[in-house]
């Protein structure tokens, strides 16, 4: 898996892993970032799935298909 754009850099954006402590349960969450969701165009309620690669890698998959990205005309 190539993680370089075409320039040689890494798109990344650093978040908290968060807690949510109940009664009787808890809920981790991942946000995702404003500026990486757009530059990404998810839509609401759009729906991913989670991928285990190992320890150290988690990856999230679209359950869609995407359209290619068209460029900005200048």
């Amino acid at each position: 898996m190539n993680r370089f754009d075409k320039k040689g850099y890494i798109m990344g954006f650093k978040t908290k892993v968060q807690l949510i402590k109940r009664d009787k349960s808890e809920q981790w969450y991942v946000n995702l970032p404003s500026a990486l969701a757009q530059a990404m165009d998810f839509s609401k309620s759009e729906q991913v799935e989670w991928q285990v690669q190992d320890r150290k890698q988690l990856v999230l998959n679209r359950l869609r298909d995407v359209e290619p990205a068209r460029k900005k005309k200048r």
